[in-house]
């Protein structure tokens, strides 16, 4: 299995005042190609900030994030956002869709972006949306839509440009028990399709043991 992330020693601290507050305290952690791993620990254990900082979101971190062999401490800005636009997808707790767009619009969008003709994102949108369940809800805007529905349409658009690695962050943390179940089987079985690891940070443990691997988040360590 080839490795398409390895941390090394990843720190993060803030300060308030005059405290200074370690959130990672040297992080190492692998995902494998095709590998779905649950990132498990309690609220405030500093999930989030571990998958901003795999994700690239922002700087002040200390120690190795390798994406598919490339160092991101190595890249400029332009690098790590080319690298962070071609190799990742990412699913959030809130879907953070684009209200005065259509489900298939928002996942259309990210593939124009990354250079698909209008008839590939249009195509490549179907599959994914269908596959979710949605073939019906193609041309409804975010408010139109339950919240199961508008959290598939995250998680097609999170997929549509075949990422290495999709970062999800409580991606079902917004819905309802039985809504959430039925949403991370279809985002599992997806994901599996379409050959792509992920890391999935939660805080419930019966979500995670659905998952390949579960590693678990403790005191800024993994454990």
């Amino acid at each position: 299995m080839s490795e398409v992330l390895r941390t090394t020693g990843l720190k993060r601290s803030f300060t308030q005042g005059d405290a200074v507050i370690h959130v990672l305290r040297g992080v190492d952690l692998h995902v494998g190609s095709g590998e779905i791993v649950a990132l498990l620990g309690p609220s405030g254990s500093g999930k989030s900030t571990l998958l901003q900082a795999v994700g690239l979101l922002e700087g002040g971190f200390e120690g190795s994030i390798r994406i598919q062999g490339q160092e991101a401490a190595r890249l400029d800005n332009d690098g790590r956002t080319k690298l962070r636009r071609d190799a990742l997808g990412f699913v959030y707790q809130f879907h953070h869709l684009l209200p005065d767009f259509s489900a298939i619009e928002n996942v259309e969008l990210p593939q124009l972006i990354h250079g698909a003709t209008p008839v590939e994102a249009i195509a490549r949108s179907r599959i994914l949306l269908e596959a979710l369940g949605l073939a019906h809800r193609l041309d409804h805007r975010p408010s139109k839509l339950s919240g199961g529905e508008q959290q598939r349409v995250a998680v097609a658009r999170a997929l549509a440009n075949r990422p290495a690695l999709v970062l999800a962050d409580e991606p079902t943390g917004n819905l309802d028990e039985a809504t959430a179940d039925i949403v991370l089987a279809e985002f599992l079985r997806l994901v599996r399709g379409e050959g792509s690891a992920a890391l999935v940070a939660t805080h419930n443990e019966r979500l995670a043991a659905k998952m390949d691997r579960v590693v678990r988040l403790h005191d800024g360590v993994l454990e």
